[in-house]
């Protein structure tokens, strides 16, 4: 059995924009595959009767759940959906060590593991579950509905191709085997100052 790390979860309204009349908010946690503890921010539709559409919402890319997920969580709320809005492993209020890195395993499990929570939700209608994945997360969103066959509705809002930009630079700047060289070996010395410094 897995166990929830304890987190520090903020109880006051924390958000970037207005808390909605209509619709219920609170604070849960849930667990990934790799023992990480999740936090989120569940939006309830008003006086919702019945089992509900869920959606599970997350990114831009470094962000956490009280900016624009927690706003499009919020919003699809009003419209009649059950939603969450987490924050990735290693960021915001969720668990995980080293802070504020990325995986792609570990992301595309933590949207599994928010669909996991909502499936067994009994609020939430398991045959309607969708996900939103916003900037960086558009293509961890992708990546997942190509995995999960639980999810029946993919939104991935982006403005960029985050692939190509890690792999050419911006506007295909650094398009040849030395910039993309001189990427790769800027990466692995800021590891090693990581490390001196005591943060890796």
């Amino acid at each position: 059995m897995i166990r929830k790390e304890d987190l520090n979860l903020v109880t006051e309204w924390d958000k970037t924009f207005k808390k909605s009349d209509k619709v219920d908010h609170s604070k849960v946690t849930f667990v990934n595959r790799y023992g990480i503890t999740l936090a989120a921010d569940m939006y309830v539709p008003k006086d919702a009767e019945g089992k509900l559409p869920a959606i599970a919402v997350c990114g831009p890319f470094g962000a956490v759940k009280e900016q624009c997920s927690g706003l499009y969580a919020q919003t699809m709320a009003e419209r009649g959906f059950l939603t969450i809005a987490f924050d990735p492993s290693f960021t915001g209020e969720s668990g995980g060590n080293v802070r504020y890195m990325a995986s792609p395993d570990i992301n595309t499990e933590d949207f599994m593991a928010a669909v996991d929570f909502l499936s067994l939700n009994e609020k939430a209608d398991p045959d309607r579950i969708g996900i939103i994945g916003i900037c960086g997360w558009g293509g961890m969103s992708i990546n997942t509905a190509a995995l999960d066959t639980r999810i029946k509705a993919t939104a991935a809002m982006t403005m960029y191709d985050m692939t190509r930009v890690n792999a050419k630079g911006y506007f295909d700047s650094e398009d040849s085997e030395e910039a993309r060289y001189q990427h790769k070996a800027a990466m692995c010395a800021q590891r090693l100052e990581d490390l001196k410094a005591g943060e890796y």
